[in-house]
């Protein structure tokens, strides 16, 4: 039998929205309350993803959270970005970063709904999802800079991933009754990506809004 290359594995995880912490959690219950009025519908619970990546005997956490949240200086930061505005992105409480945090941790991890989830085993497409970390979009945490209709989020983070790297993700959404606002950023954005790659060659990037 043919080497398929080391064992690996695609986890995601979902986190309820500010676990661990007050403010978030409060300032995302007003913001999905607000938002539900305007929709005519129920409030749902709003949840933040996270990938933990095993390849071999490595493990990587792929994550987008606030730069200020962690101290642990190797925590393998790739990208960063504004929040809000991109004039308050000069300030560190107005960032956010991107990690690829080899043998890292997810904050709260505990309190993950449902525990992990097995996305794939498949290595080449756990390699190809580590590879892209460093290219994601690096828009504006919580406005629609890409035109996709949804914010731009820690959820776009994942779906983008999942999506460029070739993994399923019809089936992919948060726990029942819940709500994972920027997932369908992601994806959208992902989607117009892998048209430009097929009509304009593989050295494409990102599609303008």
């Amino acid at each position: 039998m043919a080497d398929r290359g080391p064992a690996a594995s695609v986890l995601l995880y979902w986190l309820p929205l500010g676990a661990g912490g007050r403010s978030v959690r409060f300032n995302g219950r007003m913001f999905e309350a607000v938002v539900a009025r305007n929709e005519h519908r129920a409030v749902r619970d709003l949840y933040h993803s996270a990938l933990e990546v095993h390849l071999g005997d490595d493990r990587f956490v792929v994550e987008m959270t606030p730069a200020w949240s962690t101290p642990a200086a190797d925590r393998g930061v790739v990208l960063e970005g504004p929040v809000g505005t991109r004039w308050l992105g000069r300030f560190a409480a107005f960032r956010y970063e991107i990690r690829r945090w080899h043998m890292g941790v997810i904050p709260d991890i505990a309190d993950a709904v449902g525990g992990p989830r097995q996305v794939s085993r498949n290595p080449v497409r756990a390699r190809r999802l580590l590879e892209l970390v460093p290219a994601v979009p690096a828009v504006t945490w919580g406005r629609d800079e890409l035109r996709t209709g949804d914010m731009w989020n820690s959820n776009s983070l994942t779906a983008w991933l999942l999506a460029r790297s070739d993994h399923h993700t019809d089936d992919l959404g948060p726990p029942a009754s819940g709500r994972a606002p920027g997932w369908h950023a992601g994806l959208i954005v992902a989607a117009r990506e892998q048209h430009l790659r097929e009509t304009t060659g593989p050295g494409a990037t990102t599609v303008p809004a």
